[in-house]
């Protein structure tokens, strides 16, 4: 009950700080490339102009990923990087489990040059859109 009197006492530094964590969360997502749907990725691998980043781990990879995805996981993706350059002429989209390791990731990639998408939602989309997966 009184967090609740607080609030309502100190509207005003209770909204400041709701639109500032709005702010925030709004900064680091334009920041680590913009989120494409799973239409969106689908579309990309047809036309051949993107290459899929999965960065889960190993484990969950061999347990269903996208076709052609490369594993790299997002804590080795800095001793990886040349596996991504290879593939300069494409836009790189980045794939985890929920859409939550790759903002950072992507603004690493985004500092080097490279146009950076996350796939929204993660595989738990792509699967729960019923999308094909490889074993």
């Amino acid at each position: 009950m009184d967090i609740l009197t607080f609030a309502t006492e100190q509207w005003l530094l209770v909204s400041v700080l709701a639109a500032l964590i709005v702010l925030y969360f709004w900064n680091e997502k334009r920041r680590s490339g913009r989120g494409v749907s799973t239409h969106e990725v689908t579309r990309m691998i047809n036309n051949d102009s993107a290459v899929l980043i999965d960065l889960r781990e190993p484990k969950e990879f061999k347990a269903g990923h996208i076709a052609n995805a490369i594993n790299i996981p997002y804590t080795k993706v800095k001793d990886n990087l040349s596996q991504i350059e290879a593939q300069s002429d494409k836009i790189v989209i980045l794939v985890d489990k929920l859409g939550t390791h790759t903002g950072s990731v992507g603004r690493e990639l985004m500092k080097a040059g490279r146009q950076v998408c996350r796939l929204e939602g993660g595989m738990a989309e792509w699967q729960n859109q019923k999308l094909p997966v490889v074993k």
